[in-house]
């Protein structure tokens, strides 16, 4: 990982972040196969919530059968203040913040705004191996423009691999070549930061 995502804040600044109630977005690990449940029951205590679902296609001998899963399978993405962590923890189902030495790490408004665009309709994103090093580039038009990632191309086409750095997981769109330009690097997550 990036030097960056290991920078634990200082007592002061993550006591001024408690006290100020500013909300921000954070990942939640959780129990195996409690996603929707999890989420549910956020909505449900007035919690603002995102999990990241993508279609697949599950065949049977007899049928087949199109289901929504997570896109991140044990994570669901909150938006609170760390005062109301408390909340948060007694979800059945949530284990922990994720974080640094006990320290939950923000996500950054952008990136869950990436991820919120890679999961609209008509695209088709997938899962992918986490992907830390490859060619950057950057997304010129579409919906999707601006958007930074991985370029990784493949006998059937080319694939836009999108990391996020802090749960280590990534997710792939088939995207045209012709639509991407070279780019330099760029952060996914950073810590804790004070509310702009």
């Amino acid at each position: 990982m990036d030097a960056i995502a290991h920078r634990v804040p200082d007592t002061g600044e993550s006591q001024a972040l408690f006290e100020s109630g500013c909300q921000q977005w954070y990942a939640l690990y959780l129990s195996a196969n409690h996603e929707k449940r999890v989420q549910e029951q956020l909505e449900r205590r007035r919690v603002e919530s995102f999990l990241p679902l993508y279609d697949s296609l599950r065949r049977w001998k007899d049928r087949s059968v199109r289901l929504q899963l997570p896109l991140f399978p044990g994570y669901v993405f909150v938006r609170v203040a760390l005062r109301d962590r408390p909340q948060v923890l007694q979800v059945p189902g949530v284990a922990r913040f994720v974080g640094f030495n006990g320290s939950p790490c923000v996500v950054q408004e952008s990136e869950i705004a990436t991820l919120r665009s890679v999961v609209l309709p008509g695209l088709h994103a997938e899962p992918y191996p986490y992907l830390t090093a490859g060619r950057r580039v950057r997304i010129k038009a579409g919906p999707l423009a601006g958007i930074e990632g991985i370029l990784v191309r493949r006998k059937n086409g080319t694939r836009f691999v999108i990391s996020v750095q802090l749960i280590m997981r990534s997710v792939a769109i088939e995207l045209d070549a012709l639509e991407l330009q070279p780019h330099g690097g760029f952060e996914n997550f950073l810590p804790i930061a004070g509310c702009s």
